[in-house]
């Protein structure tokens, strides 16, 4: 009687000690792909009041945002973003447009494009507060992960007043670097590529996974990438807390994954009279895009 009695108890011992494990690990395994947050993501709206020919749809774009911003505001967003190219020539559109975004209920972000700057010479400079940025390139924190906003038209043709010594200064670049990328791209300067530095090194410090954005793509290799898109790619590369780096001006979209970071290409809201946006819903070991219209569903795997 006494045998059967301790048998039953290291049964129950065993069965409490697996049952425990077991919980463990699946809590284990649930935390890993926890949930964090959403962002709303929209690339190129690029809005002109104009019919527009071929495949950009320049005035379908105010109705395009209305929508989206309608829709957004219906979801559990963090904050939202558009990646550049807000608008199309004249300084007015921006009137236009910016309400609608303005309407939304979350935090809402811009990065510079180079449409953006498609105004007359003596308002270039006027673009980022316009946009009611902090600056050209800036960055902030949410729940442990640093986003950073950068400018592409650092170095470029159509940031800066023709004869200005900024526009004088790509002049050289572009010639003495043997540039075969069009001049509708741009670069980032050596002053901007030093900040970037320094908010990778204290990102890197304090343990933060980073997000980049920026209006041009550095990779896969393509006609829209950046001048020096080598060059930033070399930097973020020595920084594992890197996990993606997302832009738009290239409208067909676009993707690649090289030593560990994503980088993802929206597709512009201009094109097509179908819209284009998504929600990018972060994860403690992916990222989930949720596209709207033209753009695609994506799981993006990372180290934790």
């Amino acid at each position: 009687m006494e045998i059967r009695k301790l048998l039953v108890v290291l049964l129950i011992g065993q069965l409490t000690f697996f049952t425990n494990y077991g919980q463990q690990n699946q809590d284990k395994m649930f935390q890993t792909d926890k949930y964090l947050f959403s962002i709303g993501v929209i690339a190129d709206c690029q809005y002109c009041n104009i019919e527009g020919t071929g495949v950009r749809k320049y005035s379908s774009s105010k109705e395009k945002l209305e929508l989206c911003v309608t829709h957004f505001n219906t979801l559990d967003l963090t904050y939202t973003i558009h990646l550049g190219d807000f608008i199309d020539r004249d300084w007015e559109n921006f009137d236009v447009v910016t309400p609608i975004y303005n309407k939304l209920l979350a935090p809402r972000y811009h990065v510079l494009g180079n449409h953006d700057f498609s105004v007359s010479d003596d308002k270039k400079a006027k673009v980022p507060s316009k946009l009611g940025m902090p600056a050209a390139y800036y960055d902030f924190e949410v729940k442990g992960w640093r986003f950073i906003v950068l400018n592409g038209n650092d170095i470029s043709f159509h940031a800066h007043a023709k004869g200005s010594r900024e526009y004088n200064f790509a002049t050289t670049y572009y010639s003495q670097n043997k540039i075969s990328s069009p001049k509708w791209n741009g670069a980032i300067g050596e002053k901007q590529m030093n900040w970037l530095k320094t908010i990778l090194e204290k990102a890197s410090k304090e343990d933060e996974k980073v997000i980049l954005y920026c209006h041009f793509p550095v990779y896969p290799e393509n006609i829209h990438n950046l001048w020096n898109a080598h060059e930033v790619i070399a930097l973020l590369e020595k920084y594992p807390v890197v996990k993606a780096y997302i832009n738009g001006h290239n409208h067909e979209g676009n993707y690649g994954i090289k030593n560990g970071i994503h980088y993802l290409t929206f597709k512009g809201m201009v094109d097509t009279e179908e819209t284009s946006y998504g929600v990018l819903k972060l994860f403690t070991d992916h990222l989930e895009v949720k596209g709207y219209g033209r753009e695609g569903d994506k799981i993006l795997q990372y180290k934790p």
